[in-house]
């Protein structure tokens, strides 16, 4: 049977928090859903995946390596496999859709 889900009724995290939740995932791919709430930075991450990540919702600032990108809702970018990065800060409201691959 085929299951019907939205992405905009996830669960809204606590300031300073982001909630992840997978939407799909094979052996060589992973969809996520993320909700972020930052008012400080967040984790630096060094993935061994790529990651294709679109901001739907929201507002946030991205440091990837040495460039900050200041992203609005539709913008998207690309981050290859350990390519260190962090989200800086969101608004409240932050969806993000990731996609990973190996």
């Amino acid at each position: 049977m085929i299951t019907l889900n939205n992405l905009y009724t996830t669960q809204t995290p606590v300031e300073n928090s982001e909630i992840f939740t997978p939407l799909f995932q094979s052996q060589k791919l992973k969809i996520e859903s993320i909700r972020s709430w930052l008012k400080t930075p967040g984790e630096i991450y060094d993935q061994t995946e790529n990651e294709w990540v679109v901001l739907l919702i929201g507002e946030a600032s991205l440091q990837i390596n040495e460039q900050r990108l200041n992203m609005r809702a539709g913008d998207y970018c690309f981050i290859p496999r350990h390519t260190k990065h962090q989200v800086l800060s969101t608004s409240s409201d932050a969806l993000w859709l990731g996609v990973f691959s190996s």
